[in-house]
């Protein structure tokens, strides 16, 4: 099979968890394609202030990252593996708002990054929520 056949095969029958997950790999590589191709969307957007020096470059490399999760979000909900929305419950509701909180907070593109550590546990809580139906309708 080619790579990009082995790439966009699905399972015939997927969980919600893991549709879940793939449309959220698909908000998660929009936001990052848009941060990479306009870094000045955070100011536009979510009215943070302008850049003093090269933090547009590095909101170019923040969207590449979110783009890459995005990737992996979105082809991990689509091989319908259970420990890809597991992993990703775990980082969202520990990991990112434990470093993009105190950074928001201490005023580091606070819009910004508030918004991702509020809005990514959210996410990862709908997600764990999703889990844990899935589980009980299963026994």
């Amino acid at each position: 099979m080619s790579l990009l056949a082995d790439l966009f095969r699905t399972p015939l029958s997927r969980s919600h968890s893991a549709r879940f997950v793939e449309w959220n790999g698909v908000f998660y590589m929009a936001a990052g394609a848009l941060m990479l191709a306009w870094p000045a969307a955070v100011q536009v957007i979510f009215r943070d202030p302008a850049f003093a020096g090269n933090e547009g470059s590095l909101f170019r490399v923040i969207g590449m990252c979110v783009l890459v999760i995005g990737w992996f979000y979105f082809f991990g909900g689509r091989s319908e593996a259970r420990q890809i929305t597991v992993a990703s419950v775990v980082d969202r509701i520990i990991l990112v708002p434990l470093v993009l909180a105190p950074l928001a907070i201490s005023g580091v593109y606070p819009n910004t990054l508030l918004a991702f550590a509020v809005l990514d546990p959210i996410l990862g809580g709908i997600a764990w929520w999703m889990l844990v139906k899935e589980g009980k309708s299963a026994e």
